[in-house]
């Protein structure tokens, strides 16, 4: 697939839509080569606190519940640290009318190690509306620039969910169980 390429999958409420994250959640990232390589350390060192945790947490025969959310967490924490450290050294370059490739022949890829970028591709546009469709008393700031109001609009894979459903477990379920 080629950047901005989707399938839809369930109708016109779920798509396939393959886009490349530069950088942190919403596409949020620090500037150049050394934000990058910064945000590739930090999410090691972070990844390596929540595993110690969780070793700390299991020795403690802590709740199923609480190892559960914090497993959740740190295997999609790991998961996009192998996709941003792999992902550029594996790859081509893709673009919006080119196809990333599998590079087998052992060339350089588009990036270093621990400077590529991570793949999201879950994409659920449940409500998605044209400004026109609107009534008049709707603000014009809740439509992004393409002049559509998207409930849902973030792209996002299955390593993001995983740390999503694994905080949320954790803030609803399991805040009692948290200390040491």
């Amino acid at each position: 697939m080629s950047i901005g390429e989707e399938i839809p999958m369930l109708g016109h409420w779920f798509y396939l839509y393959f886009t490349e994250n530069n950088g942190m959640a919403f596409g949020m990232q620090f500037g150049g080569e050394w934000g990058k390589l910064s945000l590739s350390i930090f999410r090691i060192l972070a990844v390596s606190a929540i595993g110690v945790y969780l070793y700390l947490l299991t020795k403690r025969k802590k709740s199923f519940g609480l190892l559960f959310s914090i497993s959740l967490i740190f295997a999609g924490a790991f998961g996009n640290i192998i996709d941003s450290a792999f992902y550029g050294l594996l790859f081509t370059q893709s673009s919006y009318h080119t196809v990333a490739e599998f590079d087998g022949s052992g060339g350089e890829g588009y990036a270093g190690f621990l400077h590529g970028k991570v793949v999201d591709m879950l994409y659920f546009p449940v409500i998605n509306l044209l400004q026109t469709d609107m009534p008049d008393w709707v603000p014009g700031f809740i439509f992004g620039s393409d002049g559509r109001f998207v409930f849902f609009r973030p792209i996002f894979n299955i390593a993001d969910s995983a740390i999503t459903v694994g905080v949320f477990w954790l803030i609803f379920f399991q805040r009692k169980n948290l200390n040491l």
